[in-house]
């Protein structure tokens, strides 16, 4: 995911640069939007954790055995949703080709597959799409698996496009936000 760009002007000398420099060493410190970055909600699959123990771990290598046999992308759901569990039950009858694997964001495998998109591995914010090279969060994960899917959705993943990214995910992260208390939670992921 490409973030937004920001800069700040310091005063050479004020204890803010100080501390500023104190904290971010590595990091520059960036406050204003540039105009020509457009956010977006893939990344692509390379990215490292932190150092454990002085090696960096690279998970898309620690996980291209997903995607040895078998190059279908991965839908990460929680499994304990019952609006997400009845989101996988809708794509898998609306998958004729069974285009799309699935596995719980709880799972262990689903932990890994989330190290890899970039996000915490304990994230159950977001339904991921993992394909071999990038994977999708949010509204654009939404996007992409209608476009996997049965007619008529890939149709309809094409005309959602156009509404903004930002009403896309204001959208989704509503719904998400609320789905335990509007649609309740299980036990247990049951697929």
């Amino acid at each position: 995911m490409t973030s937004p760009h920001f800069h700040m002007a310091l005063i050479p000398g004020s204890p803010a640069v100080a501390a500023a420099s104190a904290r971010l060493s590595v990091f520059p410190l960036t406050l204003h939007r540039s105009s020509t970055t457009r956010r977006r909600s893939s990344i692509p699959a390379n990215l490292s954790s932190p150092p454990r123990g002085g090696e960096a771990v690279d998970w898309a290598e620690a996980t291209s055995s997903f995607f040895e046999q078998d190059t279908r992308p991965i839908m990460l759901f929680d499994g304990v949703c019952n609006l997400c569990n009845g989101g996988v039950k809708f794509v898998r009858d609306n998958d004729r080709k069974r285009g799309i694997r699935f596995e719980a964001l709880q799972s262990d495998a689903g932990k890994n597959l989330l190290r890899r998109s970039g996000r915490a591995p304990d994230d159950i914010s977001s339904v991921v799409l993992v394909e071999q090279n990038r994977s999708y969060i949010k509204s654009e994960a939404v996007l992409k698996i209608m476009e996997y899917i049965d007619l008529p959705f890939p149709q309809l993943a094409f005309f959602l496009q156009f509404v903004p990214l930002f009403l896309r995910d204001f959208v989704y992260e509503n719904i998400t936000d609320n789905r335990y208390a509007v649609f309740g939670r299980s036990e247990s992921c049951e697929i």
